[in-house]
């Protein structure tokens, strides 16, 4: 398969940069697979959506206020811690990369925290080894900020709106760099709504990284390598998953991360209740065996997670959709709307 296969042309009016008022607010659209049929609704409105019986599998890690600002000498750089690899160093993104090459002293705008740039790594980041006494998780707890999207333009941002909004409100195991966007919509109200219209609830954990949301640059999506994210899925998840295979209930997944952790334990044979590192990358082809319906945003072009989401809806159907939703003018990536698919 060709990447440009994958392109679309969106307006920049319609990436969101801020999120809906009201969480469950959001626009939705009910995409049905089996009719070939597009509607439209609101996120709210999504107990009535589903049928009792569903379960339904939600993402819940934590995000990082892992973009931290810093200085190497004179210069200014922005470091983006990514994952901790022991008690002093932490892969990261550092910008500009020539502000911390191997041997530069990082300083953050904490002056009692500073670490040493040790090497680089293979995805074009950098690996920190902090001074000992500062600690990375007090520095993002004081002067860390959301790790948002760069799509989402420095003035329109709001550090406390951002630090409540781009997290969701069952947000629990912390270790993400980027958000189960598709989770945003909910509220706890909602959650209530969903319990007490018969839908069951269960929770994965898989650290988003922002290899998910980086486009495919190679010509062919098979040459494609995706980054490791790691991911667990409790045993009452794993079991209650096997149970609604058992009596023909649906399983719905909330965002791209819980189908790929769901069906990455299904087709690796793995065990529940510990951590797994997962690099699938679904595209159109693949057979899915945990998930029977989806919700998800709209993603990016190029993007692996608007290949994922073309292989569960079909490309054609998916990309008329899209066009749908921009005529629309349906609101994009991480702070827009929903996309329902049954």
């Amino acid at each position: 398969m060709l990447t440009s296969e994958f392109d679309y042309a969106l307006p920049k009016g319609l990436i969101a940069q801020a999120p809906a008022a009201e969480r469950s607010a959001s626009r939705l659209m009910i995409l049905d697979r089996a009719r070939k049929t597009i509607g439209h609704s609101r996120f709210g409105t999504l107990a009535t959506l589903l049928r009792p019986g569903d379960l339904l599998v939600l993402n819940d890690t934590k995000v990082l206020a892992a973009r931290l600002q810093a200085s190497s000498g004179r210069k200014k750089v922005e470091i983006l811690l990514l994952e901790q690899i022991d008690d002093r160093r932490w892969t990261c993104l550092a910008g500009p990369g020539r502000n911390a090459k191997p041997g530069d002293r990082i300083v953050f705008t904490d002056p009692a925290f500073a670490a040493t740039v040790a090497a680089r790594t293979d995805f074009g980041g950098r690996i920190l080894e902090f001074d000992p006494g500062s600690d990375a998780g007090e520095l993002m707890r004081t002067r860390g900020q959301m790790p948002l999207p760069p799509y989402i333009a420095a003035e329109g941002r709001d550090a406390d709106r951002d630090m409540e909004r781009y997290q969701t409100v069952f947000a629990k195991n912390p270790g993400a760099v980027a958000a189960p966007t598709a989770a945003l919509h909910f509220t706890e109200s909602l959650l209530q709504h969903l319990g007490e219209a018969g839908i069951e609830i269960r929770y994965v954990t898989l650290h988003v990284g922002l290899g998910t949301f980086r486009p495919v640059k190679t010509e062919q999506v098979e040459d494609h390598a995706m980054q490791e994210e790691k991911f667990i899925v409790p045993r009452e998840t794993s079991e209650a998953v096997l149970l609604a295979k058992r009596q023909k209930r649906r399983i719905v997944a909330a965002g791209t991360t819980t189908v790929r952790a769901l069906e990455s334990l299904a087709a690796g044979g793995l065990d529940p209740d510990r951590w797994h590192a997962t690099r699938m990358f679904i595209v159109p082809g693949h057979r899915f065996q945990a998930v029977d319906a989806m919700i998800t945003n709209f993603h990016l072009p190029r993007s692996t997670l608007l290949m994922l989401v073309s292989a569960f809806a079909g490309k054609e159907f998916l990309f008329r959709a899209y066009s749908e939703a921009i005529r629309l003018q349906y609101r994009f990536y991480s702070y827009g709307d929903a996309m329902l698919i049954i």
